[in-house]
């Protein structure tokens, strides 16, 4: 009997890459995944939101609406509407509070549910494909330098932080 090893890091059962299926069949189970992920944090908003106005002190997490990433999101809503529901699926660490920020603010559900279904669309297509193929790329790098691998992991890490810094210094 051939002893059984551990699947390679590339052929996780995480990585989609490695799924033994169509890539309308993976792009269809992430769109599903994005979909309830938003539409419940789309929910959780409204019901915050008609929490807080029943006078439930505990309905809202203090300081939740105070934060930076809310009053932008907010913001942004006001600003471009359902378009900004739909360009927050294209960025990384925004999406969760624009759809918290739509429920709250009760946006209707005829201009939310378009906006939504275009950004979990895009989501999806995006990190069926392109997504998937970093990370692809990084475990790769990992096999051959795995130095490298941390190093450039260390620079990106370094980048975001000195990028989240500037902008906490602005604002």
């Amino acid at each position: 009997m051939p002893p059984t090893t551990a699947p390679a890091p590339l052929e996780a059962w995480w990585n989609p890459l490695s799924w033994e299926a169509p890539f309308v069949v993976v792009a269809a189970g992430l769109f599903v995944v994005v979909l309830l992920r938003a539409g419940g944090t789309y929910l959780l908003g409204r019901l915050l939101r008609r929490g807080s106005e029943r006078g439930r002190q505990d309905a809202v997490r203090p300081g939740l609406t105070e934060r930076v990433g809310f009053i932008r999101a907010e913001q942004a809503l006001n600003t471009w509407g359902a378009p900004a529901v739909t360009l927050g699926f294209l960025t990384i660490g925004v999406q969760t509070m624009v759809n918290l920020a739509a429920g709250f603010t009760r946006m209707p559900l005829r201009r939310y549910l378009p906006a939504l279904l275009l950004g979990c669309l895009a989501w999806a297509a995006i990190y069926a494909s392109a997504g998937f193929v970093g990370i692809s790329a990084v475990m790769v790098l990992w096999r051959i330098h795995p130095l490298l691998a941390i190093s450039l992991m260390l620079a990106a890490a370094v980048g975001i932080g000195l990028l989240v810094r500037s902008q906490l210094q602005h604002n």
